[in-house]
């Protein structure tokens, strides 16, 4: 695999103008990967104003907002790593409230969240108006071979070892998953941009 160096802010203005590049319609950019031992939150804000400032509306929309209920992820306990690739994200909300209003005959108006699971009850907010040519941007782990319907995905990508040290301590136990996604999706191989982070201050690009 090859490499390219690249500064996490010409990161940034490189995926800026590769979105801003494509037509002038609603886009859904994901950005994608291990929670906790990879920033997707802040790669996905990066972009928010440089996107803006070229005429495209950006719409952040976490995730982590569309988790299931504690009652349906917790069905097989609170630190099953099986339980955590496939059933704690609602991806049938995310596309109902985030990815099909983006569409050609969708409303336009996208939930930025639908559950807090701090809570564990229902947000309650108020959907979000995405003009023609606005970009949704949403990061959180295992968005790739689920069928979601992105224009754009980014994957921020972990040697084994870098994944193993970087991980949190508490979420150690969801290292199987992790393995797990990497071994059945290749979410490297069907993004449309990989980076490498094992050291976040000096991310690089993978160029095939």
């Amino acid at each position: 695999m090859r490499y390219r160096p690249i500064s996490p802010d010409v990161l940034a203005a490189e995926l800026t103008e590769r979105v801003a590049a494509l037509p002038h319609r609603r886009l859904a950019v994901a950005v994608d990967g291990a929670h906790g031992a990879t920033d997707t939150a802040g790669l996905a804000d990066a972009l928010v104003d440089p996107l803006r400032l070229l005429g495209r509306a950006a719409v952040r929309v976490p995730a982590s907002g569309f988790l299931r209920p504690a009652s349906l992820r917790f069905e097989h306990g609170k630190r099953n790593p099986d339980a955590r690739y496939t059933d704690w994200l609602d991806l049938g909300a995310l596309r109902r409230e985030v990815l099909d209003p983006l569409g050609d005959e969708g409303s336009g108006e996208v939930l930025p969240a639908l559950w807090d699971t701090e809570r564990d009850r229902a947000t309650r907010l108020a959907r979000v108006p995405v003009p023609e040519g606005g970009v949704v941007l949403v990061n959180g782990e295992f968005l790739l071979g689920a069928g979601l319907a992105f224009d754009v995905v980014v994957h921020l990508w972990l040697s084994p070892a870098a994944l193993r040290r970087r991980l949190p301590g508490d979420d150690a136990w969801a290292l199987p998953a992790y393995e797990r996604y990497e071994s059945e999706v290749d979410p490297g191989a069907l993004a449309d941009v990989t980076v490498r982070v094992d050291d976040p201050r000096h991310p690089a690009v993978y160029e095939p």
